[in-house]
C-alpha cells in the first residue's frame, strides 16, 4: 500500500508540471519578439484596422467637402434665381418701354401735344426707375465704339466725321439684368469711307 501512494502522489506532482510545461520553449525575450515582430496575427489585425480607419477618416473628408460644395452651389443658385426672376417679365415689358420712347418722341414733335408729351415723359420715367430699382441698367452706346457682346450692327455706314468702329445711332436701346445682357442695343456702326 505504501507503494500505491507513492504512485499517487508521483502521479500528481507529474500532472502540475505537465500544465507549466505548455509552453517549454516560451521565454520573455521570446515573447518580447513576437510582440514586435509582424508575425503575429494581432499585429496584421492592427494594421488592417489602422488602413480601415485611414480609409473612413479620407471618405468623412471627402464627404465633408463634398457637402460644403453642395451647400455653396445651392446657395449661388438661390442667389441667381433671386437676381433673375423677373427675366422673363423684363423682356415681355421692354416692348412697353419702347413704345413709350416712342410716345415721347412723337407727341414732342407733335404741335399742341406739349402735355401729352409731359405726362407720358413722367410715366416713362416712372417706369424707368422702378426698373432700375430691380437692378434694370439700359445699354444707350451713342458714339462708344461698337462692342459685339452689347450691341447688335444693324448696318455699317460709311462716315469721314465719326472714328470707324463706332456706334452712329442707336436704333432700339439695349437693357441688362444685374450685369446680364437681356436684350442688345441694335445699333447702327460707322466704317472708313
Amino acid at each position: 500500500m505504501a507503494n500505491d501512494e507513492a504512485d499517487h502522489n508521483s502521479e500528481q506532482n507529474a500532472e502540475p508540471d505537465v500544465e507549466q510545461n505548455v509552453a517549454p520553449d516560451a521565454t520573455p525575450e521570446s515573447a518580447e519578439a513576437g510582440a514586435d515582430g509582424s508575425s503575429d496575427p494581432s499585429n496584421t489585425a492592427q494594421a488592417t484596422d489602422a488602413d480601415e480607419l485611414a480609409n473612413a477618416k479620407d471618405q468623412l473628408l471627402r464627404t465633408i467637402a463634398e457637402m460644403e460644395n453642395v451647400r455653396r452651389r445651392s446657395s449661388r443658385e438661390v442667389e441667381n434665381a433671386r437676381k433673375f426672376a423677373v427675366e422673363g417679365l423684363l423682356s415681355d415689358l421692354l416692348p412697353v418701354l419702347d413704345s413709350l420712347e416712342k410716345a415721347v418722341e412723337t407727341a414732342q414733335n407733335t404741335a399742341g401735344a406739349e402735355a401729352i408729351a409731359e405726362g407720358v415723359e413722367l410715366s416713362l420715367k416712372l417706369f424707368s426707375d422702378s426698373l432700375g430699382r430691380f437692378g434694370v441698367e439700359q445699354i444707350d452706346p451713342l458714339g462708344a465704339p461698337f462692342d459685339p457682346q452689347q450691341h447688335e450692327a444693324m448696318a455699317m455706314v460709311p462716315n469721314a466725321d465719326a472714328e470707324p468702329n463706332s456706334v452712329m445711332e442707336v436704333m432700339q436701346r439695349g437693357y441688362t439684368l444685374n450685369g446680364r445682357l437681356v436684350r442688345a442695343a441694335k445699333v447702327i456702326v460707322t466704317k472708313a469711307p
